[in-house]
């Protein structure tokens, strides 16, 4: 029987509150199984960002990074939130590690190619190195990833968190029960975004479509769910979405993912 495996994407407006992210990391220390956490940077690059002078672009959620912009990111979602975050977690008797894409080349990606829009320095993950990831975890060593990767030619990549999350899941997929939870400020999938309580329950790919012509899913919720049904069609076990509470209590409303 394969071991449980929790892979939870934390969003930026939790990273953004320390009343949120203090309790979240104490919740999640105390999950039962093995697991991992990737995170990405909230408000604070585009705050550092705007002070340098640089504007940040982005189209249809996904943030375009310039050379200038990715100095500013590495340094905080690899360095900053990253070490605060471990430290946190150290502080819960949770033992972790932060780690880029770089390190013992876990993540390596390929610049994003341009076609109708040049994304810049964002990176395509091309392959997982589960071995290293699966050597932490039997040594009940948590990894913490920012959303930073590389393309083993000395050049760092801005990656999208929530699939790096998605291919983390279907890589590990195969020696692990994984599942891949996405916790962002809402309750779950809503069917209207000015009602907190419209969660969609669960949630298959056919009425996904529906939604998305509706335009009642668009923007950055887009790229999330298709991340989901991608993590599911290669083998991940269960994908959910909720807010930070749903790792306390599992009762708690959310919107399971199906095909």
């Amino acid at each position: 029987m394969k071991k449980q495996l929790y892979i939870v994407k934390i969003g930026g407006n939790c990273i953004d509150n320390p009343n949120e992210l203090g309790p979240f990391l104490e919740n999640f220390a105390r999950l039962p199984a093995s697991k991992i956490l990737i995170h990405g940077g909230g408000k604070i690059a585009t705050q550092i960002s705007q002070k340098l002078g640089i504007v940040p672009k982005l189209v249809e959620g996904r943030r375009i990074t310039s050379k200038e912009e990715l100095e500013v990111v590495t340094m905080v979602y690899a360095g900053l939130i990253n070490k605060k975050i471990v430290a946190t977690l150290q502080s819960k008797n949770c033992n972790a590690l932060g780690l880029s894409g770089a390190d013992a080349n876990t993540i390596l990606a390929k610049k994003r190619p341009v076609k109708t829009i040049d994304y810049g320095f964002v990176g395509d993950i091309e392959e997982i190195n589960t071995e290293i990831i699966e050597l932490l975890l039997q040594k009940n060593t948590i990894p913490v990833f920012s959303a930073i990767t590389h393309d083993k030619k000395s050049v760092l990549l801005n990656t999208n968190a929530d699939t790096i999350a998605s291919s983390l899941a279907v890589a590990l997929s195969q020696n692990y029960e994984t599942t891949l939870i996405y916790c962002f400020e809402k309750k779950g999938v809503l069917k209207d975004t000015e009602d907190e309580n419209s969660i969609i329950s669960t949630l298959k790919f056919q009425k996904y479509e529906e939604l998305k012509k509706q335009e009642i899913i668009y923007k950055g919720m887009i790229p999330k769910l298709d991340n989901c049904f991608d993590a599911l069609q290669k083998g991940v076990q269960k994908v959910i979405i909720s807010n930070i509470d749903f790792i306390k209590n599992k009762d708690l409303p959310h919107t399971e993912i199906l095909l």
